[in-house]
């Protein structure tokens, strides 16, 4: 089988007697987003195993305990707020200008945790962090936009999903090894994205059409009704990552509670959720054009539903690790499509506001994600909880249905390359 890439080439997605090859793949622009991307999937992740030793590093501060945990949430938060204002930016003065400055701020205000000398400083070092985290990520998901059309967007964003599930990975890894020399150690990850800029210099060019200025609306007007389209694909993300969230921010506790106190557990069963999400997050740009806009979400949604109904039931490892699999996978179909979906309908003049909304919704939902949580937890118990979740989830996918059935279009609209 043979699709048509953004340049028009044409390449094999699938090849009899051999695997399938996606020329995508060749391509750099491609690489250097999906190092972008795993950037930003670092940003509140990397330091969570330096948490406790931060605490007792800062013991004499009263409020170790609750600043230590800020310095998760902090950068969530600012790129919640900021995103939106930092895709008209994108839009306005172009994509790479905001995408190389937020590569620096990142780099510097990452690593100010390796010698700030309290944790309030190192709290406003990764407030500091988010505005890094937003211009990137609105940037880079601008450029997707601009680079590839129709199913090679796709495939793109779910190759994006798996490289950053796969990134975070290795980097929460690497930073469980430095975080038991020295609890500041980690932070020094974040000066990764200088080794990166010379490349991404490189390989990123500034979108050619950008420069047409109103040509290029007039060009590309984007599908009818695009507005309401993008707000839908942006509270969706919103609201799922209000209840996937659980997973990282409670389900260690849950494991505890049933017996599976060993932190390798812990690791073994969110190791099976990354692992998951790569792999469907890889299928997904495959299985949209069959499945559609509407199909393949309802999917990711059905997933998770079961992955949260396994958690809430689950006793032992082996259902946990069949619990978070599930969620894994449906976070996998679901997070692709969003994103692609929004760029598609969007016009090539507003995809910097519009990867801006969706990147502020991610963040919105987890940062709310504990205060939504946390009371379900205390009135009625992590099983509970999961099993609302289960229901949040499955309620999710019939919006879905009723908020897009008749605006149902083209699955991938080709009228958005650049």
């Amino acid at each position: 089988m043979s699709v048509q890439d953004d340049t028009g080439a044409l390449h094999s997605v699938g090849a009899t007697g051999g695997p399938p090859r996606d020329r995508l793949l060749a391509d750099p622009r491609a690489w250097g987003l999906m190092l972008a991307a795993m950037l930003t999937i670092m940003s509140n992740a990397t330091i969570t195993p330096a948490l406790p030793g931060l605490q007792a590093m800062f013991g004499d501060n009263p409020n170790a305990e609750l600043l230590t945990r800020l310095l998760i949430t902090a950068p969530s938060l600012l790129v919640a707020i900021v995103a939106p204002f930092a895709g008209v930016v994108v839009d306005r003065l172009g994509r790479r200008p905001p995408l190389f400055t937020g590569l620096i701020v990142y780099a510097i205000a990452g690593t100010a945790g390796l010698y700030l000398a309290s944790l309030e400083a190192i709290l406003a070092s990764r407030l500091a962090l988010g505005l890094g985290v937003a211009a990137i990520m609105t940037a880079q998901a601008a450029l997707i936009g601009d680079y590839f059309d129709g199913p090679a967007r796709g495939r793109l964003m779910g190759y994006q999903i798996a490289a950053t599930n796969l990134g975070g990975l290795v980097f929460v890894m690497t930073a469980g090894v430095l975080a038991a020399h020295d609890p500041r150690l980690p932070f020094a990850i974040y000066a990764l994205s200088l080794v990166m800029i010379p490349f991404l210099w490189r390989v990123l060019p500034e979108p050619v059409a950008l420069s047409a200025g109103d040509r290029a609306a007039v060009a590309d007007p984007g599908e009818p009704g695009w507005p309401m389209t993008v707000a839908i694909m942006a509270a969706a993300p919103g609201l799922t990552f209000v209840i996937f969230y659980a997973v990282p921010t409670q389900l260690p506790y849950h494991l505890a509670e049933i017996g599976l106190a060993d932190p390798r557990q812990t690791g073994e069963v969110m190791g099976t959720m990354m692992m998951a999400a790569a792999v469907m997050a890889v299928a997904s740009g495959y299985l949209r054009p069959i499945l559609g806009r509407i199909g393949m979400p309802v999917i990711g949604y059905l997933s998770l539903t079961t992955g949260f109904i396994l958690l809430a039931m689950a006793q032992g490892l082996g259902m946990a690790m069949a619990g978070t699999a599930l969620t894994g996978a449906g976070l996998g179909l679901v997070i692709p499509t969003f994103i692609t979906t929004a760029l598609n309908a969007a016009p090539a003049h507003r995809r910097g506001l519009v990867s801006g909304l969706v990147t502020s919704a991610f963040f919105l939902g987890q940062f709310l994600s504990p205060l939504a949580m946390q009371p379900l937890i205390v009135h009625w118990g992590y099983a509970t909880a999961f099993g609302i979740g289960a229901a949040g989830f499955a309620l999710l996918a019939l919006l879905l249905i009723l908020a897009l059935r008749n605006r149902a279009a083209p699955v991938d609209n080709p009228a958005g390359a650049h």
